[in-house]
């Protein structure tokens, strides 16, 4: 069973989703490709903190403890920290703030109280407002194929201060997600191929390698051991 947990919409430009999960029972899984960086509040032996995690450019080995529980918010894509660049976070180089209390973390000399699930959102104005979070339009634009009047390598250089990734590489995990999740749904590989967009099914295969770190006969498999890390619903490709 795939680690699983809920999630909402948020009105907030910054946000793409909150989220939240808990583990019954330990395990490894695999921890797979993701271009959104978030903030994660963990509660763990009764013990709470904060980590700001970046993006996931391939799949890795990670293991999840029993009894924790955890709270998340996902950023769109442009939206960032300028104390916290993505490319300082990538692919596993976790922040961890420091905790002022209980209830509370530091971020830039003020405590903070823990965000929950249903305030999340207002967290996020505070941020806002004090400047430690910012968000450059122009990125989500072009992630959501609108034209813009800006050069190819304007679009590039924004895209890769906003997020630490390559427009390409957001492209390919997303793709990647999609046809992980049609894989899942029981889509069969060929399907899959042709509405995720890939070339053929050996390029699809090296993708999911890559991305996913399985096959996609694994991925399609019902009684496989292996569990993912939380796989959120992917708009088509």
């Amino acid at each position: 069973m795939d680690l699983i947990g809920d999630e909402r919409a948020s009105d907030s430009p910054y946000v793409q989703r909150v989220w939240r999960s808990q583990s019954e029972r330990a395990g490894d899984f695999l921890s797979i490709a993701e271009s959104h960086w978030e903030m994660v509040v963990t509660r763990y032996q009764g013990r709470t903190t904060l980590t700001v995690r970046g993006p996931e450019t391939r799949a890795t080995s990670a293991y999840c403890p029993a009894g924790g529980e955890w709270i998340g918010i996902q950023f769109k894509p442009g939206a960032f920290m300028p104390d916290f660049p993505a490319r300082m976070l990538m692919d596993r180089q976790d922040v961890h703030l420091p905790g002022a209390s209980s209830q509370a973390f530091w971020l830039k000399g003020a405590a903070w109280q823990f965000p929950t699930y249903e305030n999340a959102d207002t967290f996020v104005a505070w941020l806002v407002e004090d400047d430690l979070l910012v968000r450059d339009p122009l990125v989500g634009a072009v992630l959501r194929g609108e034209r813009v009047h800006t050069s190819a390598r304007t679009v590039q250089r924004r895209c890769l201060h906003a997020t630490g990734l390559t427009q390409g590489t957001i492209d390919q995990i997303k793709r990647a997600r999609y046809a992980t999740t049609l894989l899942k749904q029981g889509v069969s590989i060929l399907d899959t191929v042709y509405r995720a967009g890939y070339t053929d099914q050996p390029h699809m295969t090296r993708s999911l390698q890559r991305f996913v770190g399985q096959t996609p006969a694994q991925i399609a498999h019902t009684n496989r051991s292996e569990q993912f890390s939380l796989l959120f619903e992917v708009e088509p490709y």
